[in-house]
């Protein structure tokens, strides 16, 4: 496939993906990610059987991060906003059963949006489910402002499209808008074609913030490096 003839194929560009571009881009992500993050587990890409809808020819599938435990501590419990601006850390040790929770995070692709969606749950390690409201308790601090100001970051529950269970998401009806503004302002992410390749990673970088999981700044040096 020609990353840069099917980005200047696109004008002008509206921000969105493919199905297919979404899972070049993924495995772009899941690759990089791995090689830059390795104390992280890494992003397993999991295929999906084909909907009956769906023309044999589009490949289908998410990316999987699972298991990531969040250790409650009483330090975290007592501090406020102001002290948890950084997005705090996962760990994959194993952890008291009555301190940790655990997360399991899927960037889905959406047809309707054409965009990447991020999907996400909690549950104790006794298999019960975190509402929303005790959630947002492990979130860092900034995870409210943002989602407070920005009209992309709002959580819905809603059925995950592949495992037909609720799930959390953060609403895709604004990424288009501002990925658009994101590559269009960059010159070094637009000007030689690496849209498609680099997508998921600009906008994970964007959208991690607000769950706590944090993109290695190589992950986005190698954006800038492969311009040059």
């Amino acid at each position: 496939m020609d990353l840069k003839g099917s980005v200047k194929d696109i004008i002008p560009w509206d921000g969105t993906l493919s199905s297919s571009d979404f899972s070049l881009s993924a495995h772009t992500f899941s690759e990089k990610w791995k090689r830059f993050n390795p104390s992280s587990p890494p992003w397993q890409w999991i295929a999906s059987p084909k909907h009956h809808l769906v023309s044999s020819h589009k490949v289908e599938g998410y990316l999987s991060l699972e298991n990531m435990c969040h250790i409650k501590s009483s330090e975290e419990e007592e501090s406020n906003i102001s002290q948890r601006e950084e997005p705090f850390d996962y760990a994959t040790l194993v952890c008291p059963e009555d301190e940790v929770n655990h997360y399991d995070f899927h960037i889905v692709y959406s047809s309707s949006y054409r965009v990447p969606v991020l999907y996400f749950r909690s549950y104790h390690s006794d298999g019960q489910f975190l509402p929303l409201n005790e959630i947002e308790k492990d979130l860092p601090g900034h995870s409210a402002k943002l989602r407070s100001e920005s009209k992309w970051t709002f959580i819905t529950h809603e059925e995950h499209p592949y495992l037909n269970r609720p799930w959390y998401k953060l609403h895709p009806c604004g990424t288009s808008d501002w990925m658009k503004l994101l590559f269009y302002g960059d010159s070094s992410l637009n000007k030689s074609g690496f849209v498609i390749e680099q997508y998921l990673i600009s906008w994970f970088s964007v959208i991690g913030q607000v769950v706590g999981l944090k993109t290695p700044l190589e992950m986005l040096d190698t954006v800038v490096s492969n311009d040059s």
